[in-house]
């Protein structure tokens, strides 16, 4: 057989370019679906975790609560949401104990932190005017001395009972006043961080809350929280 003859039987066998563009297509068009799919799928799963961690969050931080409101800022009023609820309003989140008496909120907000962005959640007594508890919900801050924020259980115990009047500081010599934080040693960004984060929670929520004695009543059992987030200032 001569070299022409190889030659032309060997292009013979090559996938035209009609095929080839029909076989991507299809390949396009599978991923595509298998995408989809997967993202309905677990997009509720997802979305129902967020959920329960934040319940429990708002449980850690609010002290003697076993039930969570939802409850969104309208007009200057707190009104209660099913956790459910797509809302562009402000929320924030009531901790009620077995027999239905209010322990506190729980504030949720974020703000810049050493190296990004550090999301919170802190609890409030207005009965006392004192944050009861804090959590770290998101952090990136530096390994071994940032994300002590969350992992030094002496520094996270400067926020269960803190004086919010006049405003929360960050001292490095050991607390002297009920509004003062002991900053980490080689943190002291991310230790202001989480203080300013609070205190800029505090400004915006304090003087929209009711007086105390108040609050919103607790939740009935059905409109426990299970499938959504609620939004932060």
């Amino acid at each position: 057989m001569s070299e022409v003859e190889l030659t032309i039987k060997g292009r013979g066998n090559e996938p035209s370019g009609v095929r080839l563009t029909a076989t991507l297509a299809l390949s396009g068009m599978l991923s595509g679906f298998l995408l989809s799919w997967a993202y309905q799928v677990t997009t509720p799963i997802i979305a129902a975790n967020k959920a329960k961690a934040l319940q429990a969050a708002v449980l850690e931080v609010v002290p003697g609560s076993s039930a969570v409101s939802y409850l969104a800022l309208r007009a200057g009023v707190l009104v209660p949401i099913s956790p459910d609820e797509k809302t562009t309003d402000p929320v924030i989140y009531g901790g009620y104990d077995d027999e239905g008496n209010f322990r506190g909120y729980a504030v949720r907000n974020a703000g810049a932190g050493f190296q990004d962005e550090i999301q919170l959640l802190y609890g409030y007594d207005p009965a006392t005017k004192r944050v009861i508890g804090m959590r770290i919900l998101a952090s990136r801050e530096t390994p071994g001395l940032g994300d002590k924020i969350f992992k030094s259980d002496s520094f996270v115990a400067n926020f269960n009972d803190l004086a919010v009047e006049p405003e929360i500081t960050v001292v490095k010599d050991g607390r002297d006043q009920p509004f003062e934080v002991d900053a980490i040693t080689g943190a002291t960004i991310s230790s202001k961080a989480v203080a300013r984060i609070i205190n800029e929670g505090n400004a915006f929520w304090l003087g929209s809350l009711p007086p105390a004695g108040e609050e919103p009543p607790a939740p009935a059992p059905a409109a426990q929280p299970g499938a959504r987030e609620g939004g932060r200032p």
